[in-house]
């Protein structure tokens, strides 16, 4: 194709229930200090092993949080986003935007060598055929055995 990666933009509400740990992710960006170019949106940065979000595993790093609990995380400083999140109580709903890659190229493409890129019938007839003389030779030639 032309190289350009796609994204697939799609939005999804997840909630989670406080744990230990909190919520089990760490964020970043915010209007002073942008993780994406043009944008002051919250990030997530990293997704803690066994904290609330890893356990639920809809939430990925690179996912950005529109929303805690119904407030607009828009044009937010970094520490103010933070203070929402640690106020937020103990079942928390998020509304987050996920970014999917599209995948740029042939659909099922596999190394060389692989054969699990094989179809079934390619291996199928051969076998057939080898079947097929072999009952054919053992026919013509089984009373000189």
């Amino acid at each position: 194709m032309n190289g350009r990666v796609v994204y697939l933009v799609a939005e999804e509400e997840i909630n989670l229930t406080r744990g230990p740990s909190g919520l089990g992710f760490n964020i970043v960006g915010g209007t002073d200090q942008q993780y994406v170019s043009n944008d002051s949106g919250i990030y997530v940065s990293r997704i803690k092993e066994n904290g609330a979000a890893a356990l639920d595993g809809r939430l990925q790093e690179g996912d950005k949080i529109l929303s805690v609990n119904g407030q607009d995380l828009k044009n937010l400083l970094h520490q103010d986003a933070v203070d929402l999140f640690r106020n937020a109580g103990y079942a928390v709903s998020l509304r987050v935007q996920h970014r999917l890659q599209v995948q740029n190229g042939p659909i099922g493409h596999r190394g060389e060598g692989d054969p699990s890129g094989i179809p079934i019938f390619m291996l199928l007839v051969p076998v057939f055929a080898l079947t097929m003389v072999a009952a054919w030779v053992f026919m013509r030639y089984r009373q000189q055995l």
